[in-house]
């Protein structure tokens, strides 16, 4: 880290979370030093977001970062720490993120074992790839987890990223990362279903008039998340109640 606290970063994953964050970093004063980019979309995505950064292979994005953001899918996660390690890649003192939801910093003590800083950031946001998401972050949280000496140091990304920061134990991974796929697989199948029918009906655009409906509902669910609930069985029992059971 240099004295000013600005870091040299390296992005291996120029995919559509890499590339924003590397961009949020970048818009945070840190310098990008190198990105791995293997597709044509995510050449252009590192094109768009991170003009003039060189495209490189991972084990020289490492060599040259002291800040190494790990942006993979999960199922990828940990043969590329192995990989890396394997190679000689690591350095000590070097910082090392991954995006991953579903597991903490165990997945990359390989390079901790070459002297790195393990860090696990995952904002909790569905990226496009664009400069959309920048603006996104500043309305979005992620969940950190760290080793406790180093967690502020988690949580300071996240804040220079523009978002906020979250803490969730390493044991709790997994289920965090089931609750935001939970969410965002319901959210789909609803919006799917719900313009499909709408178009079955004659209505052009449903995208705009679910857009509205679907916003305010969400911010009021969250605004009064146990009385939703409790709404939501009243409303279920209601309707599933025979004729004559009681009053109706």
């Amino acid at each position: 880290m240099t004295r000013d606290g600005r870091l040299g970063v390296g992005i291996v994953g120029a995919g559509r979370v890499g590339a924003v964050l590397g961009a949020a970093l970048g818009g945070a004063g840190h310098a990008i030093v190198g990105a791995s980019a293997v597709s044509e979309r995510s050449r252009d995505r590192v094109d768009a977001l991170l003009p003039g950064v060189p495209i490189l292979d991972p084990p020289t994005v490492v060599e040259r970062a002291e800040l190494v953001l790990l942006a993979v899918p999960d199922t990828e996660l940990e043969a590329l720490v192995t990989g890396l390690a394997g190679a000689g890649a690591w350095q000590a003192g070097q910082l090392v993120v991954h995006t991953a939801p579903g597991v903490g910093t165990a997945v990359l003590a390989p390079a901790v074992a070459a002297g790195a800083i393990p860090l696990a950031i995952h904002p909790a946001l569905a990226f496009t790839g664009t400069s959309v998401d920048l603006h996104r972050l500043r309305e979005a949280w992620c969940a950190v987890t760290a080793p406790a000496p180093v967690l502020p140091i988690a949580q300071a990304l996240v804040v220079e990223m523009g978002a906020e920061p979250v803490v969730v134990a390493e044991s709790d991974r997994p289920a965090y990362a089931a609750a935001l796929a939970a969410t965002r697989e319901l959210a789909e199948g609803v919006v799917a279903s719900a313009a499909g029918t709408l178009r079955d009906i004659g209505v052009a655009g449903p995208e705009q008039l679910l857009g509205p409906l679907l916003r305010s509902a969400v911010e009021e669910a969250l605004r009064r998340p146990e009385e939703t609930a409790t709404g939501w069985q009243a409303d279920t029992i209601e309707q599933t109640r025979p004729e004559g059971d009681g009053p109706r």
